[in-house]
């Protein structure tokens, strides 16, 4: 039994390790991406982390699997810094405005890294699996909401992902192209996501800024229209 202990700890301290040499070089390539653009090498990702490329594909089987890690890497900032945003205390509108403020800023501060992740990629999406992860945290906190005013929580998961695709979207196009200032984008975009879910829950019956937190959780009321009276 000592024996498999023993065995048990060495791998346990193996992966640890292996996940810390896999994040060193998960951030030497967005340092590298950072310095030489979207289309930085392996052999760059390799000399930046200062080893070979043998070494490097013994942490990541080709150069998709490393693209995802960094796609994991922007999704966990962007997260970080978004959620952050939207949890301060502001009316709805608000809240909708500073999480899109904290989306171009962070990917504004590795834009290079994020026009790789946000292109089309031979190897598959690097982001796929980030925009699912921030989707479905989207969708939770939307579907909170909706719920908490009496409304369709159904609608969390589409209105969701169609915010991720919009951000994605608009994020690439302002990340290449800069015709106007990071604040007019984000107040452009901003404005554009919250008549989209204001309206939309609006069909439903529902007011999202019943949840401004100067109303109050006690003065919080269920808004849904009154079906009408036949014959009116």
């Amino acid at each position: 039994m000592a024996s498999n202990v023993k065995s048990d700890g060495r791998t346990t301290r193996w992966e640890k390790h292996r996940a810390a040499r896999r994040e060193e070089f998960v951030q030497a390539a967005v340092r590298a991406i950072d310095t030489l653009g979207p289309d930085a090498s392996v052999a760059d990702i390799a000399a930046e982390a200062g080893v070979s490329k043998p070494v490097l594909y013994r942490y990541f089987a080709d150069k998709s699997e490393l693209h995802a890690a960094v796609g994991a890497w922007g999704t966990d900032l962007v997260l970080e810094r978004v959620i952050a945003a939207v949890l301060l205390p502001a009316s709805s509108r608000e809240r909708v405005t500073a999480g899109v403020e904290a989306y171009l800023g962070t990917i504004a501060e590795h834009p290079q890294a994020f026009l790789l992740l946000t292109r089309q990629h031979a190897g598959g999406d690097p982001l796929a699996a980030g925009k699912d992860l921030i989707a479905s945290k989207l969708s939770r906190m939307l579907g909170d909401a909706l719920r908490l005013l009496g409304g369709d929580a159904g609608a969390a998961e589409p209105w969701s992902h169609a915010i991720v695709g919009l951000g994605s979207s608009v994020g690439q196009w302002w990340l290449e192209r800069r015709t106007m200032s990071r604040a007019a984008a984000a107040a452009y975009l901003g404005e554009f996501i919250w008549h989209a879910l204001s309206g939309a829950a609006a069909e439903h019956g529902v007011d999202l800024s019943a949840l401004d937190p100067q109303l109050g959780a006690d003065n919080v009321r269920p808004l849904r229209k009154e079906p009408k009276e036949s014959g009116r």
